[in-house]
């Protein structure tokens, strides 16, 4: 996919392989037709504009937002703050459409946690999920073999 096109997903989580034992459980749940599964809704639109607004109702103190800013220009090359890691290894830093995101993401895993505020933690968590997507990194860092998440990482640790 195009980096404009993936810069719109909220998330990009790594996945593991799943044991030998599950992955048996799925091959026979989706490969006969005895165990199609009933499925019903959990929850419908309305309620879901509903979470969104909810979401986006959790306050955020003015030193996580700048926080969440200066994390995220911590990922571009030429930026005065971005550690050194970043200067090698990062060919194109996130946008701000990242830091919106980081933001919003924390603001609802405040309240899944069941916290009407977000916290530092909130933002070093999810950093990289949300920004793994969103840097690219040059041909250094292929041949380093050092990765994005290894980038973000020292992004956070330096924050």
């Amino acid at each position: 996919m195009p980096e404009a096109q993936l810069d719109r997903f909220l998330f990009n989580v790594l996945l593991d392989y799943l044991s030998a034992a599950d992955e048996l459980a799925v091959v026979d749940r989706n490969t006969t037709s005895m165990n199609t599964p009933k499925i019903t809704a959990c929850t419908n639109a309305e309620e879901i504009l509903q979470f969104q607004g909810l979401v986006r109702q959790v306050p955020v103190a003015e030193a996580i937002r700048q926080k969440a800013v200066n994390m995220v220009r911590a990922t571009r090359p030429l930026e005065a703050g971005a550690p050194d890691a970043v200067r090698k290894y990062v060919r194109y830093g996130a946008s701000v459409r990242a830091t919106q995101f980081l933001v919003l993401a924390a603001k609802a895993r405040a309240l899944m946690d069941r916290r009407y505020h977000v916290t530092d933690e909130d933002l070093h968590v999810l950093l990289p999920p949300v920004l793994r997507h969103r840097v690219l990194t040059n041909y250094q860092a292929e041949s380093d073999g050092v990765s994005v998440d290894e980038v973000l990482k020292e992004v956070i640790r330096k924050s």
